[in-house]
């Protein structure tokens, strides 16, 4: 799996090719200036130790050259970390453009088991972390594997007789930081999921902060939070722990081994076999040459979190999206509104049945409303219709065609859908009501909003129709929510309607205005109405009594009232 995941990291990068050449090279000029400044630095201890004062005058410019290869070096790492940060962020970037696009692409059926806190931790925690990970392996890892070839290379002219000691040893620190690193991506990757588990709740706490409040859950959230960020924290801090062990075995072997040549170089110097400056070169090689261990360690601890969150956004990207419209699918620009349920059969859990053979018809210009207990299957009706879920047997046919014989957009543009839970994005009121028709004026905007009795309470807004509000804005009711999602749907004047509990924030008085409003909205076209109170679709052409997913009555309120069944029980009690 990491392998996998590694490789779609890395094909991540393909449009950063030019970048990344760059920042090879602007990394190896680093490496090698670093490299060459130690024989600069053991030069001019030479010169003090050994030369007569003649040669000493070539001490300032050696020091000079130090300092100016110093403040290159410098300058260049800066360079190169600029371009290694813009890779790893804008690589970032696109994972999470794909993301989101995936998201606009999956089909209902899977953003339905999806919860919101995990999806939202994956596009923008677990996306930071990859991030990290990568800026730390740029800026460390290829630094690293050629400082080691180099200085191999430099330090075996130097001394034939120490190298090969530095060169076994050395590595043992990388095979200790890779035994820990191995132990470690379980743990981080259960840290990422439990860092979803938390976000969700949070954000579930958030929006339904007055629910809680209202049914004094405060103390049961609070004990929830605290389990799940306890678990979180004993999770965090094991994967923590366990990769931090990295970097101090790793210094350990490598001090030994620094204190080994050392002493070994100080022998050969009294032996005559190497200078002061020599050995001062030796030893700075040998740190150089065991550094990278280290940073690779603690790379390699750090990619352990980036893959494990990796692996969690590439899960997100690469989810199936909704299966495409057939080949030859019909692109309809109209409906006249004649539709047919035809033995359907569907459930959401295969295990457990919903509805089964299911039949149904709605002529061109009726208006058809759909009742029944909780749970019955009205709202699943819809979306079927809609196909936000296909049939698993039967047929949905629109003016005779198949509706999977028809493109999903062109099918949903015919259609216009109020659903019970508002939604309103972060944008002026203006932009709002157009979401379904942005190109709309103003004047057709504020005639919408009119005929759904919105315009009075947007006029009293601090920018009227070009004032921002949101989703959770505090000034704006429930019922002004629903207004605003009924002017939506004025503007677009779709060729079938569908009302799901439509008016349920909304006040009596203001409720006999949209019911108005929307009859001279369904005037010649249909309509379907999913209703809980039955006293709202009384004067409907058809009403469709469902229960445990069929259709057990239809008929108009006076021939199901004089049938006295189960729809004649519902209307008589007072629940309905």
């Amino acid at each position: 799996m990491k392998n996998k995941t590694i490789k779609k990291v890395i094909g991540s990068l393909g449009k950063y090719k030019i970048a990344l050449i760059c920042a090879v090279l602007l990394s190896a000029i680093c490496v090698f200036i670093g490299l060459y400044i130690p024989v600069l630095a053991g030069r001019a201890i030479d010169l003090i130790i050994y030369s007569d004062g003649e040669k000493r005058n070539y001490l300032l410019k050696t020091l000079a050259e130090i300092v100016i290869l110093a403040l290159s070096a410098a300058v260049l790492q800066w360079i190169a970390n600029a371009v290694n940060n813009k890779i790893a962020f804008g690589a970032v970037r696109d994972l999470r453009n794909k993301a989101i696009e995936k998201i606009c692409v999956l089909p209902v059926s899977s953003v339905d088991k999806m919860t919101a806190g995990d999806t939202v931790s994956r596009v923008i925690s677990d996306a930071d972390q990859l991030s990290d990970g990568l800026i730390m392996g740029f800026s460390q890892l290829f630094n690293g594997i050629l400082t080691i070839v180099v200085t191999l290379v430099l330090m075996l002219k130097i001394s034939a007789k120490i190298t090969p000691a530095v060169v076994l040893l050395t590595p043992l620190s990388l095979l200790i930081a890779k035994f820990i690193a191995g132990r470690t991506h379980s743990m981080f990757k259960a840290q990422s999921e439990e860092r979803g588990r938390q976000t969700h709740l949070i954000d579930e706490a958030v929006t339904n902060r007055k629910v809680i409040t209202a049914y004094g859950a405060e103390k049961e959230f609070s004990e929830k939070f605290k389990e799940i960020n306890n678990s979180y924290a004993d999770k965090s801090l094991k994967a923590v722990f366990y990769s931090s062990l990295t970097n101090p075995s790793t210094r350990f072997v490598n001090n030994i081994i620094y204190a080994a040549v050392a002493f070994f170089g100080a022998l050969l110097c009294l032996g005559g076999s190497m200078t002061v400056g020599g050995l001062t070169i030796f030893l700075s090689y040998s740190g150089q040459y065991a550094k990278p261990f280290n940073e690779i360690s603690g790379v390699i601890a750090e990619f352990q979190n980036a893959l494990a969150c990796a692996e969690r956004l590439f899960e997100l990207i690469e989810s199936p999206a909704e299966k495409p419209d057939k080949p030859n699918s019909i692109e309809i620009k109209s409906s006249r509104g004649n539709v047919e349920f035809s033995d359907i059969t569907f459930s959401y859990d295969k295990s457990s049945k919903l509805i089964e053979n299911l039949n149904f018809s709605v002529k061109e210009g009726m208006q058809a409303a759909i009742v029944g207990p909780t749970g019955c299957g009205k709202t699943t009706v819809i979306n079927l219709l809609m196909r936000f879920y296909d049939v698993d047997n039967g047929k949905i046919s629109v003016d005779g065609n198949d509706t999977r014989d028809i493109t999903r957009s062109s099918l949903r543009s015919v259609c216009g859908m109020m659903l019970q839970e508002t939604w309103i994005k972060t944008a002026t009121v203006r932009e709002n009501i157009a979401i379904g028709k942005p190109g709309a004026s103003l004047s057709e905007i504020i005639s919408a909003a009119k005929t759904a009795n919105a315009d009075s309470f947007i006029r009293k807004l601090p920018k009227g129709y070009d004032t921002v509000i949101s989703d959770d804005t505090g000034g704006l009711s429930q019922g002004q929510k629903q207004l605003l999602c009924l002017s939506r749907l004025f503007l677009c004047m779709p060729d079938i309607v569908i009302l799901d509990e439509a008016t349920s924030s909304i006040d009596t008085v203001t409720e006999i205005k949209i019911r108005s409003a929307v009859k001279s909205l369904t005037v010649g076209k249909t309509s379907f109405i999913v209703a809980h109170r039955l006293s709202t679709v009384k004067n409907s052409d058809l009403i469709l009594v469902m229960k445990d997913g069929d259709v057990i009555e239809q008929g108009t309120h006076d021939e199901l009232i004089a049938a006295k069944g189960f729809y004649s029980e519902l209307y008589s009690s007072r629940v309905y």
